[in-house]
């Protein structure tokens, strides 16, 4: 790293929120925070927003003012970085930092959980995604944003979830403790939750996995049927992975960390542990050649 960018920052960015982390030269971290969606589909002004926001809270805990900012190299593994002109939107707009090197969110994680070494991961949280690296070879599967691909995410889960609420309001499947709930956030009013439905976004969808996983360990029918789905659409992800040549897989994400026991024994011997997050993926990111695109 250069004589003049004496701090790397690494910055792990999705649906839901952006998350920072602030190391010195020798990777020892400094301070971390979280901010809101870093997803630069969403709009490359809030994603900035985010990151800056998440940098100048990091940087505000470690003792350094803004006239540091330049000695700042800052890895961005960002959700939709793979969508070229985002990535161009994103990278074109002015920041204060020293440098700056853009991928995506998966890339990032893939790094992190590997240690910057060649594997597999698949993301589950509020999107998903998988990737397999083999050195410059990045193989990337699903990822193709809510409503149309994330299978096995959060967002999906819960469009599932409303859709069934839906139908329990007509007398189609029993309304369970699960649908009570979604009732009650919405006051009751079908009307209410159509209308949330035209701008709600894969986050908004996402809010009810906890419930679904605290519930199904009352048995809930409905949220053991989702985890289910939901279990059975990430193994089709995973073997599509081993069946790319990955030995191993990393399961992350908040629905990929706690999915695992819904898995069959066959596909739970095949997960790996991480060796660290994205966020730790993110300041590899800072310190190599890793822009997704050519500046």
């Amino acid at each position: 790293m250069a004589d003049d960018l004496r701090f790397l920052v690494g910055i792990d960015g999705g649906g839901t929120s952006c998350r920072a982390r602030l190391c010195d030269q020798n990777g020892r971290i400094l301070a971390e925070a979280k901010t809101g969606s870093a997803n630069i589909l969403l709009g490359a002004e809030v994603a900035m927003a985010s990151v800056q926001e998440a940098i100048a809270t990091a940087a505000a805990q470690a003792g350094l003012t803004y006239g540091d900012f330049s000695h700042l190299a800052v890895g961005l593994a960002l959700a939709g970085a793979e969508h070229r002109k985002a990535w161009y939107d994103f990278m074109a707009q002015p920041h204060p930092y020293g440098r700056m090197v853009l991928n995506t969110d998966g890339y990032g994680a893939c790094l992190g959980a590997w240690n910057g070494q060649d594997g597999a991961i698949f993301i589950a949280g509020t999107g998903s995604v998988g990737i397999l690296r083999r050195g410059r070879e990045i193989t990337v599967l699903g990822g193709r944003e809510f409503p149309i691909s994330d299978q096995g995410s959060g967002a999906i889960m819960g469009l599932r979830l409303i859709q069934q609420v839906l139908l329990s309001v007509d007398g189609i499947v029993p309304q369970t403790e699960l649908v009570r709930h979604v009732l009650a956030h919405f006051g009751q009013d079908v009307d209410a939750i159509v209308e949330w439905s035209k701008t709600a976004r894969p986050c908004d969808y996402g809010q009810f996995s906890p419930q679904i996983f605290r519930l199904s360990e009352q048995n809930d029918s409905l949220a053991v049927a989702l985890l289910q789905q939901t279990a059975a659409d990430i193994e089709m992800w995973l073997n599509a992975l081993l069946t790319r040549g990955a030995d191993q897989v990393c399961l992350m994400g908040g629905i990929g960390e706690r999915i695992a026991p819904w898995l069959t024994p066959a596909i739970q011997r095949r997960l790996a542990a991480p060796q660290g997050d994205a966020m730790a993926g993110a300041i590899l990111i800072a310190q190599g050649d890793h822009n997704l695109y050519p500046l």
